[in-house]
């Protein structure tokens, strides 16, 4: 049985960059419980924190980062902007630095590729009067990462990326003269159930590494409550999410478990070298349960995921 130990394992992006393999998501955390995560998350071992505007614990998440002793260049930081910064990319940045505390982030994500109106009746969700969120059609999410691309020179962030994006998205995105700068990552939904094989696949042919956010099935952590990954876990001698994040990494995909309990944010950074075996078996999970989406959100009439697969 393979011992688990803290993941030191790095990707390398296509800027030259390296991305530590596991980092703490933060999604839906309270300020307190931001703040306490990656306070715990420092002092297990994490040297990659994850967050976002749109969240709204930016500001903790950048007093715990001053709090923990860790120095601000071992860490690798990402924020991601929102929809309603998609035609003033630069504010949106100098938004998030504010909150956060910091001179720069190490990157920076277009967190969906849908533009809302940035004068609309809400800060973040915008809506029209019948409810349907008040979305940009006079601008699109290339016209976005043209202005993404300044950010980097202005050193207020050493990378770009993208979150959410489609096969046919990134198509686009990449096919745009102007674009001279390549997203490093896509973070995207993916775990046992919602594999994205051929997601994964193309952001390897393109050089893009993908990450994943709600690895462990999103809400109440359905994946860890799976037979097959249970069996896995079992022969292994690990527990249910060290199994799932491990397959993860053994994929190529940085992995973002958020977890709020200290005891499981340290065991979330523990990984084993899956074996080839397992890694198979657990790529097979979604063809034997159905796949799953569990994020996604009302973009009508946008349809961002809009693969045909």
């Amino acid at each position: 049985m393979a011992v688990p130990s803290n993941s030191t394992k790095t990707f390398k992006l296509n800027n030259g960059l390296s991305i530590p393999a596991v980092g703490l998501g933060t999604w839906q955390s309270t300020d307190e419980e931001a703040y306490n995560a990656v306070i715990a998350a420092l002092k297990a071992g994490y040297r990659h924190i994850d967050t976002a505007y749109c969240y709204g614990n930016e500001e903790p998440i950048g007093k715990a980062i001053k709090d923990s002793g860790v120095a601000r260049k071992d860490i690798f930081i990402t924020t991601k902007l929102w929809g309603t910064d998609h035609t003033r990319a630069e504010e949106g940045l100098d938004r998030s630095l504010k909150l956060l505390g910091l001179d720069y982030v190490d990157l920076f994500l277009m967190h969906w590729p849908v533009p809302m109106n940035p004068n609309g009746n809400h800060d973040k969700f915008p809506t029209l009067p019948d409810g349907k969120r008040d979305i940009l059609f006079d601008w699109n999410f290339v016209d976005t990462y043209r202005e993404m691309q300044k950010l980097v020179a202005s050193g207020k962030t050493k990378a770009i990326g993208v979150s959410n994006f489609s096969i046919t998205n990134l198509k686009k995105l990449l096919a745009d003269p102007e674009i001279t700068t390549k997203p490093v990552v896509n973070q995207v939904e993916t775990h046992g159930y919602l594999p994205q094989q051929k997601l994964l696949e193309y952001a390897k042919e393109n050089d893009i590494v993908l990450e994943a956010y709600s690895p462990l099935g999103s809400t109440g952590a359905p994946l860890l409550k799976d037979e097959l990954v249970q069996e896995l876990a079992k022969k292994n001698g690990i527990s249910e999410s060290t199994l799932l994040i491990s397959w993860a990494v053994w994929r190529g995909i940085v992995v973002l478990p958020k977890s709020v309990t200290p005891s499981r944010i340290a065991d979330n950074l523990k990984i084993i070298e899956l074996c080839e075996e397992d890694g198979k078996k657990l790529n097979e999970l979604a063809s034997i349960r159905g796949e799953k989406r569990l994020v996604s959100p009302p973009w009508d009439p946008i349809v961002v995921f809009n693969d045909e697969d």
